[in-house]
């Protein structure tokens, strides 16, 4: 793979990581294609570095993936498609006990299934161009944290995918890999916040009196994190060494903590974490 031939798509290039990784690659010779799902983004995208081509796409639309495969094979030919980097996602928050179960299916719609039809679309592109899956998943697909379940269960469900899908392709030597990030500084925790207190407007009283004192302390964690997290210019710089690397590593781990947080996970007994967490919240 050389950076002035090899083509990427990916997606959730509007703002944060998405945006940041497509800048980026393209300023690195790259050939990107740029899922939005507005077409005033890609026009800024487009105006921001060369290299760039945006794709109308929303992954949990079929007809956006199956037009958006169409272009990708039209555009690349034989030489077919470098890497897929699956990075498009939302985070649900609230207590679990009154949160609308069309919230925790939308959740699961945008950060898995809509990945996972998108990976189904590329993968004969993958084959030709003998690439590579990148999911950006995430520590909350370690560690499920209290009025974050359903970002979480997404999360957890990608690891799943991410494992199962890197064995599957094997035989092919198609890598996938799963990039778990910690506090990024991106506008999905504004985004969250802002819905989460939509959300809780709408609540009942008992929700409020049962979990209102948990749901500040949530909201203020969220808010420090796009305050605090780690630029995105170094996930950037973390993708392109994976997609560089000859043999990448099936899982890496970027943020402040973020190492600490898995192995904790990994390594403590249930209860411990749960400890360790009620002291957050």
């Amino acid at each position: 793979m050389t950076n002035n031939v090899a083509a990427v798509l990916i997606t959730g290039a509007s703002t944060g990581i998405g945006k940041a990784c497509a800048v980026h690659l393209a300023q690195h010779g790259w050939r990107v294609f740029a899922g939005v799902r507005r077409t005033a983004d890609g026009r800024s995208l487009a105006a921001a570095a060369g290299n760039i081509t945006p794709v109308t796409l929303d992954v949990t639309k079929p007809a956006h993936i199956t037009r958006a495969a169409q272009s990708l094979q039209k555009a690349l030919g034989r030489s077919g498609l470098q890497a897929l980097v699956n990075n498009a996602g939302i985070a649900v928050a609230g207590p679990l006990e009154f949160l609308p179960v069309e919230e925790l299916r939308y959740q699961m719609e945008v950060n898995f299934i809509g990945q996972v039809a998108l990976t189904q679309a590329c993968l004969p592109l993958l084959r030709a161009g003998r690439g590579r899956v990148i999911n950006v998943s995430s520590i909350s697909g370690k560690v499920a944290a209290p009025l974050l379940l359903p970002y979480s269960a997404s999360k957890f469900a990608l690891e799943a995918f991410t494992d199962g899908l890197r064995r599957e392709l094997h035989p092919w030597g198609l890598p996938v890999v799963s990039i778990v990030a910690g506090s990024i500084a991106t506008p999905i925790w504004e985004k969250t916040v802002g819905s989460a207190n939509r959300m809780r407007g709408d609540l009942p009283r008992r929700a409020e009196s049962l979990y209102g004192p948990m749901m500040l302390r949530g909201y203020q964690r969220a808010q420090h994190s796009a305050v605090r997290g780690l630029p995105v210019e170094e996930f950037a710089l973390l993708l392109e060494r994976i997609l560089l690397a000859p043999k990448p590593r099936t899982r890496y781990i970027i943020g402040k903590g973020t190492w600490l947080a898995a192995t904790l996970a990994r390594l403590l007994p249930d209860r411990w974490m749960d400890r360790l967490l009620r002291r957050s919240y």
